[in-house]
């Protein structure tokens, strides 16, 4: 057996052959991975034109969104132009406005819900009829059931609220 490792013959077989094993190994381990790289290539081709695709779609959604954008500013604009919508816009702003004064401004906020609370009595006199002018018109009209217990002059706009301060005025 010794004999084997100190011919020069047998020991030049034997590191032919661990040669071939580790050539054969490493041609293996190559093929696995160029394989290995020929699927990441095909992986990322692909990934590529799927991005692409959806790049595409994207920027064809973007000018659609930018168009609709458009189309609709315009519109906004022609419908702002319209005397009602004007109106409105302006109610608006006047809403938010009141908001945001009431929020910052501390000593507005009362006097400004009193002048709203009175604008709406107002508002709801007119809309049942006992505001000042249809007070009149029924005078002038002769409509029975109006004030005849007054003498003929127009109740104050506290007294039709039925408060004790439009029985001490009478």
């Amino acid at each position: 057996m010794l004999d084997i490792f100190t011919n020069p013959f047998y020991t030049f077989c034997m590191g032919l052959g661990l040669g071939a094993v580790f050539l054969v190994m490493a041609v293996v381990s190559h093929w696995k991975t160029k394989g290995e790289f020929r699927r990441y290539k095909t992986h990322l081709s692909d990934k590529l034109e799927l991005e692409a695709r959806q790049m595409q779609e994207t920027n064809k959604e973007k000018t659609r969104l930018a168009s609709e954008n458009e189309s609709l500013r315009v519109q906004i604009a022609r419908l702002n132009e319209k005397p009602d919508n004007k109106l409105g816009r302006e109610l608006e702003v006047l809403a938010r406005a009141e908001k945001h004064m009431m929020i910052n401004a501390p000593g507005f906020a009362p006097a400004w819900e009193l002048a709203k609370s009175s604008a709406l009595s107002q508002i709801e006199a007119e809309e049942k009829g006992s505001s000042f002018p249809q007070k009149i018109f029924r005078k002038l009209i002769g409509s029975g059931t109006g004030s005849a217990g007054n003498g003929g002059q127009p109740l104050p706009e506290n007294a039709t609220t039925g408060g004790k301060s439009g029985s001490a005025a009478a």
